[in-house]
């Protein structure tokens, strides 16, 4: 079915203790009020537009009607993931993993990432190679020198791993995606680990300037932390330059290079750096090339919803 969007949704949606109404316009259709943990039941299901719906979001039948891109090697690649790891929820309006595959999907696709990340951080990445959640192509697995950081600080447990990473000759760039989300995320135990803190020959207080209790647990940033710890170790390893990027929307966590920043020994060779999908947007829009994939990401990021708040408003995803 068609990708619905601002021009395609209710801007106000009517919630009652035990109904909601489809958020397309000119249905009136009318469904069960589903709460928790979000289920795709026929109670929620809207007959007419066949999307489960919530009074804050809406999910699609299938994850391809959420993506932009579902070609054959697309969709060859997409079940790779499944199979590996990836997280569920393509299917739903307001989910940043289906944000970040059509994004960066495009400019993987269009071979836009050098000069889109040479404008927008400065750097020009050298045989770029895009990794979506740590899956690497190249070994139909987990990208193996990922896997070995995770061991050497003791993650035993397969921990998740930044959305997007580009690879590149002369520079190792790890992005961490947020839509609805922020950034505050604390360990399940209190108390680091003896390998976290003194793996990779105590990379750790190499890296950081604040203990392991104050960021994780006391600044709640474990999960921005673990990108630092590891990406930095395998930078250093290579005697390439690192960058964890926050990709964040325009306006939100406008103060997070520097709460973040106070934690970790930042160099010219390690870098962290907040990015907005607005930005990516821009850069787009500046880019020559003229294509109908260029049509599409410009429609989807001015078209684009997050969702529904409190009181049934729709939400813009972008600033655009």
């Amino acid at each position: 079915m068609k990708m619905l969007g601002i021009e395609e949704l209710k801007e106000h949606i009517e919630v009652t203790k035990g109904k909601v109404e489809c958020p397309v316009r000119g249905c009136e259709k009318k469904v069960a009020r589903q709460r928790g943990r979000f289920k795709k039941s026929g109670r929620f299901k809207c007959p007419e537009h066949n999307i489960y719906i919530s009074p804050s979001t809406f999910e699609y039948e299938y994850d391809t009607d959420n993506l932009l891109w579902h070609g054959a090697e697309d969709l060859r690649l997409l079940n790779r993931l499944r199979a590996a790891k990836l997280a569920s929820g393509m299917a739903r309006d307001n989910s940043e993993d289906a944000v970040t595959w059509n994004v960066f999907r495009y400019l993987d696709k269009e071979n836009l990432v050098v000069p889109v990340m040479e404008r927008l951080i400065g750097v020009t990445l050298e045989e770029p190679e895009v990794i979506y959640w740590t899956y690497r192509e190249a070994e139909d697995a987990d990208w193996s020198e990922f896997d070995r950081a995770r061991e050497e600080f003791g993650e035993h447990a397969r921990g998740a791993g930044p959305d997007v990473i580009i690879n590149s000759k002369n520079a190792l760039l790890f992005i961490e995606a947020k839509l609805i989300t922020g950034n505050e995320t604390k360990p399940r135990k209190a108390k680091a680990t003896e390998k976290l803190l003194e793996g990779g020959q105590h990379w750790f207080p190499r890296v950081f300037t604040s203990n392991y209790h104050t960021v994780a647990v006391e600044d709640k940033r474990y999960e921005l932390m673990r990108f630092w710890l590891l990406g930095t170790w395998m930078a250093a390893r290579r005697g390439i330059d690192f960058c964890l990027l926050n990709l964040v929307c325009e306006g939100r966590e406008e103060d997070i290079e520097t709460v973040f920043g106070r934690h970790i020994s930042q160099s010219p060779a390690r870098v962290f750096k907040r990015l907005t999908w607005e930005d990516i947007y821009r850069r787009v829009l500046e880019c020559e090339e003229m294509s109908s994939g260029k049509d599409k990401i410009i429609r989807y990021f001015e078209n684009k919803t997050a969702g529904y708040g409190r009181k049934g408003k729709l939400l813009r995803a972008f600033q655009v």
